[in-house]
């Protein structure tokens, strides 16, 4: 009987506090939250002062929502980030586009409506949750940017990650120049 009782004593505050700390109010997907771009808006006299002497581009990073695994049928979710890295000591960079699209190639979701900019070295990140199942195994990124001749290409890069109990799973891909 004492044992009985002992095991309730450890097993009810245990069950109690399991539940508790899963009782949490859903909270919201930072996948759609306007993240903050509110720092990063460029003033139109900054975009208008690089008008001359500019290049433009556009890049292309693939984001995997989920990977498969052992067979098409089973696949696992990931949170993906997507980092947006200004390479240059000296030099500001304008990303005016950070579109995000599906495996199918559908509009997920515009980032900004409004060019941002980057300070020199600095760099800002775009969170996929892990339960935005929207993009799949083969959603990515349209970056449309521009910079002074001088100052060296944005570098766009994702890591993926994933844990599950004690395992755990991280790769990344890189951002690749397409126009």
């Amino acid at each position: 009987m004492k044992i009985k009782n002992v095991i309730l004593q450890l097993f009810v505050p245990a069950f109690i506090f399991g539940i508790a700390t899963n009782c949490e109010q859903p909270s919201e997907t930072s996948s759609y939250s306007p993240n903050h771009w509110e720092n990063h808006y460029a003033p139109s006299k900054l975009i208008s002062s690089i008008q001359d002497s500019v290049i433009t581009g556009k890049s292309y990073l693939s984001i995997y929502s989920h990977i498969y695994s052992f067979s098409k049928d089973k696949s696992q979710h990931l949170t993906a980030m997507a980092s947006l890295r200004n390479t240059s000591e000296t030099d500001t960079v304008y990303i005016f586009k950070a579109d995000y699209y599906s495996t199918e190639g559908t509009l997920i979701r515009e980032y900004f409506k409004k060019p941002i900019f980057l300070r020199p070295l600095e760099t800002v990140t775009i969170v996929i949750d892990e339960t935005d199942k929207h993009g799949g195994s083969g959603a990515n990124f349209i970056f449309e940017w521009k910079t002074k001749t001088t100052t060296p290409e944005p570098y766009f890069e994702a890591i993926m990650t994933s844990l599950r109990g004690s395992q755990g799973l991280s790769f990344t891909t890189i951002g690749k120049r397409i126009k």
